[in-house]
């Protein structure tokens, strides 16, 4: 039996692999997508993967976790360093919920360093390219099998 889990972007991550390539890599968004499809599928969840570049939108996601107690794998982007609706949004969760990031926030510009989030996660993973996508998820399978 597959389990749910809600892997929700936010702003600007539909624009992977054009995106300052640089700074988070080649991979597209249909590829981020196919990835966390597969590896999840492997570790036994049923993963529904969704990108807003609208706030509220995020939030209404994070109630439906919370309502429905599914595991959440987050990419606030922009929202992880200022969205307080957001973070209360997460607070309310009933289920696991990590924090990813392609980037490594704390080595890049100071307002980075900054995450509204990562006081109600379960936990957060940064720095590893579209691999904290994978890395999220392990650890949220470890977490749920725990």
């Amino acid at each position: 039996m597959s389990r749910r889990v809600l892997v929700l972007n936010g702003p600007n991550l539909g624009r992977l692999g054009s995106r300052e390539p640089d700074v988070y890599g080649s991979t597209s968004y249909a590829g981020l997508v196919g990835t966390c499809r597969t590896l999840g599928g492997e570790l036994g969840f049923e993963v529904d993967v969704r990108e807003t570049n609208d706030e509220g939108e995020m939030i209404r996601w994070l109630h439906e976790a919370a309502d429905g107690s599914i595991p959440v794998v987050i990419n606030p982007g922009a929202f992880t360093h200022y969205s307080y609706g957001m973070r209360d949004a997460a607070a309310q969760r009933t289920a696991p919920l990590i924090e990813v990031h392609i980037s490594n926030p704390y080595a890049r510009e100071e307002f980075r360093h900054t995450s509204v989030i990562a006081a109600v996660a379960s936990g957060t993973v940064a720095g590893f390219g579209i691999g904290s996508y994978r890395l999220a998820l392990r650890a949220l399978a470890e977490e749920l099998d725990g």
